[in-house]
């Protein structure tokens, strides 16, 4: 389920509060969000972003330059 793009030009990254990188599903990846400066990608489940840092995933800058390839232009 994708987002609503009212929602995603409010949503920032927690940490940085600059806004994320929306990034669809793929074969190999589930729909997640991503914050490049920071380096982090934040789940969605059930269409609910999960902002928390404690359940952030922390990926290589290699990793977030891939998912930033596929992802949406930024929020806001």
């Amino acid at each position: 389920m994708a987002l609503a793009p009212e929602l995603l030009a409010v949503l920032v990254c927690p940490l940085t509060r600059e806004p994320l990188r929306h990034v669809m599903a793929s074969e190999q990846d589930p729909e997640c969000l991503v914050s490049e400066r920071a380096g982090l990608v934040y789940r969605i489940e059930d269409g609910v972003p999960i902002l928390l840092l404690e359940e952030a995933t922390s990926a290589s800058p290699e990793a977030i330059a891939a998912l930033c390839q596929r992802a949406d232009k930024p929020a806001g």
